[in-house]
């Protein structure tokens, strides 16, 4: 393939790539958007395969490794959960940046990769490898702990270092210093020592910063990683003067920026003290006694029979969806639950906060798996104003998002939070295995809301006997 038509290859791929993201944009179009993603990704790695840059003789090595990441990759998709999709995504994000750090190393050996670049010129392709691996080691270690934190294999609770702030400080100070000594250097033995120390500061820089981070903060934590792997992959396109791998890194680097961004606004955070961590302790936690050690009020127990009999005769209902329908796999027996009662006449409909779930998106990609109608799934800021007539808004595992504490008490740690505000229905039933407070560990005065009903046990099991009794 000539240099001319690698370059259109690569033009076609970035076109289809924003599509792609067009295309994701909504519901009804995200299929199209894939498709023209994985289109787009075909024609950029054959367009890179086939280019004047990759000699017959390492194409066989190419399309090995091609083989056994394709087979890796084709058995993630088979094994792993739904539940599981937000390590994963870390874990994927994690990659990327060890893929710059890798590269970024590789070509600064490669004597034929930089012999042409004199003067002012190498001086900019040193600092671009510089960058590169700079940003591909923050993500590599920031992501792997966030795989832990997702998956539960490392607390959630935030780890905060004494003087953390000040070892940051001097993390960066030590980082451009080392680039004023890497940038200098004259030949590659003299400039491994400064890139290697710089790689092990980002690698310890990277675990601090997300260690810090509590598990309330963790979907602002994967939209912020996933900026991260865009700009390195960026970063590694600057190295090898690959068009399409810039355009495409500063894609993913952007609108990973302004998802972070917008899951900041719904948590009522700016994305400094996100970085600054501290929000957010382990999830599971009883609820907190009263001032006085007493509960903070009485809470109403309803049976499954009962549940079935409130949705039965309401007019409108709402669904709120979190992590615990999540974990209990209970979203198909809520879509036959919905088709049941849109039967019956009753006006069904889901509302997703923003940071719903473990990663963004997390219940809206549950939902259409279930094949819930895209029409009735409604984002938080569209239905708010409808719960005040709304006959019964069912909770199911969600905690955090529909905590009152956020409007009526200017204390609490998520004060000023968007959240659905289910407790102004005529009758909220919240479906939980337990009084546990949520992954932020903030107490919910919603549990004692005389309007609430508390239908304790496993979502799926409960959701199950609902369904058994509006069938009856």
């Amino acid at each position: 393939m000539t240099s001319t038509l690698s370059t259109a290859a690569y033009l076609g791929a970035a076109i289809l790539f924003i599509l792609s993201l067009g295309g994701l944009s909504n519901p009804e179009t995200s299929r199209r958007g894939n498709l023209f993603g994985m289109v787009g990704m075909a024609i950029a790695v054959l367009a890179t395969v086939l280019g004047p840059q990759v000699e017959p003789k390492g194409i066989a090595w190419i399309v090995g490794a091609m083989a056994v990441g394709g087979t890796i990759g084709l058995y993630a998709a088979r094994v792993v959960k739904m539940t599981q999709m937000p390590e994963l995504v870390a874990l994927m994000h994690s990659l990327v940046g060890l893929a710059a750090m890798l590269v970024g190393f590789a070509n600064f050996i490669d004597p034929a990769a930089t012999a042409h670049f004199k003067g002012a010129e190498r001086t900019i392709h040193q600092a671009e490898i510089y960058i590169g691996v700079l940003i591909g080691a923050v993500t590599f270690s920031g992501s792997v702990i966030a795989f832990g934190k997702l998956s539960a294999k490392i607390s959630g609770k935030p780890v905060l270092l004494p003087g953390r702030h000040w070892i940051n400080l001097a993390g960066l100070v030590a980082v451009i210093w080392l680039c004023t000594r890497f940038v200098d250097a004259p030949t590659v033995g003299t400039g491994m020592l400064p890139l290697v120390i710089m790689t092990a500061i980002a690698l310890a820089f990277g675990v601090h910063m997300v260690m810090a981070i509590g598990g309330a903060d963790m979907p602002v934590v994967v939209s912020m990683l996933n900026s991260y792997s865009g700009w390195a992959a960026a970063a590694t396109g600057f190295m090898l003067s690959n068009d399409l791998l810039i355009v495409t890194g500063a894609l993913v680097g952007s609108s990973g920026a302004i998802l972070s961004y917008i899951m900041c606004r719904a948590m009522n955070r700016n994305f400094l003290s996100v970085i600054a961590g501290g929000f957010g302790t382990e999830g599971g936690k009883p609820a907190a006694a009263g001032a006085a050690g007493e509960p903070q009020g009485e809470v109403s127990p309803i049976s499954a029979p009962e549940t079935a009999e409130l949705l039965r005769s309401a007019r409108n209902v709402i669904i709120v969806p979190g992590y615990g329908m999540a974990v209990a796999q209970a979203q198909h027996t809520v879509y036959e639950i919905t088709r049941l009662l849109r039967e019956k006449g009753v006006n069904v409909r889901f509302g997703i906060h923003p940071v719903a779930g473990r990663m963004p998106g997390h219940m809206n990609v549950l939902l259409a798996e279930a094949k819930v109608p895209y029409d009735i799934v409604m984002e938080m800021d569209e239905i708010n104003a409808d719960f005040p007539d709304t006959d019964v808004a069912m909770v199911i595992g969600a905690n955090d998002i529909v905590n009152p504490a956020a409007q009526e008490d200017p204390s609490s740690p998520i004060a000023g939070m968007p959240v659905l505000e289910v407790w102004k229905g005529k009758t909220s039933v919240v479906m939980k295995r337990s009084m546990a407070s949520g992954y932020a560990g903030v107490d919910n005065p919603l549990f004692y809301k005389d309007n609430n009903r508390m239908l304790f046990g496993d979502a799926k099991k409960m959701l199950d006997e609902v369904l058994v009794a509006l069938k009856a």
